[in-house]
C-alpha cells in the first residue's frame, strides 16, 4: 500500500523545520524549498523555530504548531512539509492538530525519484525504497486511510489488518529484490564485457551541472533540466579522447540527508561508481556551502572505497560566480592538485577537462 502526495497543479504548500543556527536555516530552507518546486509545488509560507531540541511529540514547540495551524485555516493549506524525517506517532500528533497532509522531507525526494524514473531498473530501485518508506511508517499511512473513509465513529484498523498490510509490503519487497538481483547480475555480465575499457563517472550534488558535462563529452542528449534530480537514472555513453576510447556514465546526484532507504536501493548505481577507473566529482561553485557538499559526497565515496587518488574536482558554473578569485584562492590552497574550473553552459574549458581524462589515461598505462 503505497500512499503517493499530489503536488499537481501547482498545489501551494508550506514548509516547517527547527533550526540551531541561521546559518542551517538558510542552507536547508532553501534546499527543501527547491525540492518542493522540483515536484511543481508552489511554497508560500516557510515556519522556522529555532531551539535546541526537537520536540518528541510534534517535532515543533506547540506555540509554533499552533501558528501553523492557523494559517493553514486561513489559506486553504493542503500539505505541510517538515524538513526532517518523522517517526509515525510525530505524523499521526502533527495531523491531528493541523488537519491538513503532513509531508517529511525523506517523502518529497522518494516522490521526485518516482516521477524522475525511466528505465525499469531505476524504478524498481525506487519502488525498492518507497516500500521499505511505507514499512517505517505503517500506523501513519493508516492514518490517512482513517480520513478518507471518515468521519465520526470510525473504528481505527485493527493490528491484525496493519500486520496484513505489513506482510503484503514485505512480500512486495522481496520480489522487488529478485528482481533487482536478476538485472545486476545482467548488468555484471555487462560490465566484464567492457573490462578494457576505461571507465569514468560523472559523480557530484544534485544539480551541479553532471549531465551538461555529459553531453559535452559524449553528443550525446541527456536529458537536463533546472531542478534537483532531473534525472535518477545512470546513463553509460561511449565518448573518444584522442582516439583513446572511454565509458563515461552520469550518476544520480547526492544530497544530504539522502533517505537511508534510497542509499540501500541504490547500492548497485554506487558499485557502478566503485568500479570506475576515474572519477569526475563535479561541484557548483556558486553555492556558499560547497566545501560542505564536497566533503558529504568524498565520505560516502569513502564510506565505498573510493581511493582519493583517482578523482578530479571540478568546479563548474564559474560563469556566474560572483566570488570567484576568492573561492579559486581557497580551493587551490585546500586541494592543490587534481582540481578545474569550468563553465559546462559556456563550454569554457572543457578542452583542459579532456586534456585531464587523456593525461590520467597514459599515467594509468
Amino acid at each position: 500500500m503505497l500512499v503517493t502526495t499530489d503536488y499537481t497543479q501547482k498545489q501551494t504548500v508550506i514548509i516547517a523545520t527547527v533550526i540551531k543556527n541561521n546559518k542551517q536555516y538558510k542552507e536547508e530552507i532553501y534546499e527543501l524549498n527547491s525540492l518542493a518546486e522540483t515536484l511543481g509545488a508552489i511554497v508560500i509560507k516557510k515556519f522556522i523555530q529555532k531551539i535546541k531540541y526537537k520536540n518528541p511529540k510534534t517535532f515543533i514547540g506547540k506555540g509554533k504548531i499552533e501558528e501553523i495551524k492557523n494559517f493553514i485555516i486561513v489559506n486553504n493549506i493542503k500539505i505541510v512539509i517538515f524538513n526532517d524525517n518523522l517517526s509515525p506517532s510525530q505524523f499521526k500528533n502533527i495531523e491531528k492538530i493541523l488537519t491538513s497532509e503532513v509531508v517529511d522531507r525523506t517523502k518529497v525526494i522518494l516522490d521526485i525519484f518516482s516521477k524522475r524514473a525511466k528505465t525499469s531498473y531505476a524504478k524498481a530501485q525506487i519502488q525498492l525504497a518507497q516500500y521499505k518508506y511505507a514499512l517505517s511508517k505503517l500506523p501513519k499511512l493508516w492514518t490517512h486511510l482513517e480520513k478518507q473513509r471518515g468521519g465520526i465513529g470510525f473504528r481505527g484498523p485493527g493490528e491484525s489488518e496493519i500486520e496484513t498490510d505489513r506482510r503484503n509490503i514485505r512480500k512486495s519487497i522481496n520480489k522487488l529484490k529478485k528482481k533487482i538481483k536478476l538485472i545486476d547480475k545482467q548488468m555484471n555480465t555487462q560490465r566484464k564485457h567492457r573490462k578494457n575499457i576505461i571507465r569514468i563517472s560523472l559523480v557530484g550534488y544534485t544539480n551541479v551541472g553532471k549531465s551538461t558535462i555529459m553531453n559535452l563529452l559524449s553528443k550525446a542528449k541527456v536529458y537536463i533540466e533546472n531542478h534537483l534530480f532531473s534525472t535518477v537514472d545512470t546513463t553509460v555513453r561511449k565518448i573518444k579522447i584522442n582516439k583513446q576510447i572511454f565509458l563515461l556514465s552520469d550518476t544520480v546526484g547526492f544530497i544530504n540527508n539522502l533517505p537511508a532507504q534510497l542509499i540501500d536501493s541504490f547500492k548497485s548505481t554506487l558499485l557502478e561508481i566503485k568500479e570506475s577507473d576515474l572519477l569526475i566529482h563535479v561541484i557548483d561553485i556558486t553555492k556558499n556551502n560547497f566545501l560542505k557538499d564536497i566533503t558529504y559526497v568524498e565520505n560516502i565515496l569513502l564510506e565505498i572505497g573510493i581511493k582519493k587518488n583517482i578523482i578530479i574536482k571540478v568546479f563548474n558554473k564559474i560563469d556566474i560566480c560572483r566570488e570567484l578569485n576568492t573561492k579559486n584562492a581557497i580551493i587551490n590552497k585546500k586541494y592543490m592538485k587534481n582540481i578545474l574550473f569550468i563553465s559546462a553552459l559556456q563550454k569554457k574549458y572543457i578542452k583542459f577537462l579532456k586534456e585531464k581524462i587523456y593525461a590520467f589515461t597514459k599515467q594509468k598505462k
